[in-house]
């Protein structure tokens, strides 16, 4: 499991020319279910994305969580994270789960974070989605369950 966070003071999903999905402050996650994730990966990512310390405070310092500022969550399912890009020039997907798995964690991991009280906006999983933000910083983390749950590996970064 992969998820590209980006702290924003805005951002919006359409499809369809319809807005399905808008915040303000909070995070824009990009997740990627890949084959083999477990609900164990989609409950540490959600964990770390609501605790991580990554919004000012009043001295400007990254020292506030997102549940520490109030903020939201704008989640977009992104299989192209998953891509192998190595060999040739067309990327591969084959280390995404299936589409019926991929939703059913996508879900999930909304659920964890609603869990605690935070507000989740959601693009729609399979869609051809447009997604904008005004990221604010910019900020943005790369978290990959392989370093910290140690499902597929030891090493942890806390």
């Amino acid at each position: 499991m992969k998820a590209v966070l980006q702290r924003c003071s805005n951002a919006r999903v359409v499809v369809d020319s319809k807005v399905v999905g808008s915040i303000d402050l909070g995070l824009l996650i990009l997740l990627c279910v890949e084959q083999g994730d477990k609900e164990a990966d989609c409950d540490y990512i959600a964990r770390k994305s609501i605790e991580l310390r990554i919004f000012a405070d009043e001295d400007g310092k990254m020292n506030r969580s997102l549940t520490d500022v109030g903020g939201s969550v704008l989640l977009i399912s992104q299989f192209t994270l998953a891509a192998e890009w190595k060999k040739g020039r067309r990327p591969g997907f084959s280390r995404a789960a299936i589409p019926l798995e991929g939703e059913r964690l996508y879900e999930y991991f909304a659920g964890q974070l609603e869990k605690h009280s935070v507000r989740v906006e959601r693009g729609i999983f399979g869609a051809h989605m447009e997604v904008s933000l005004c990221n604010d910083g910019p900020v943005t983390l790369i978290l990959d369950h392989q370093f910290g749950s140690g499902n597929a590996a030891k090493t942890t970064i806390e």
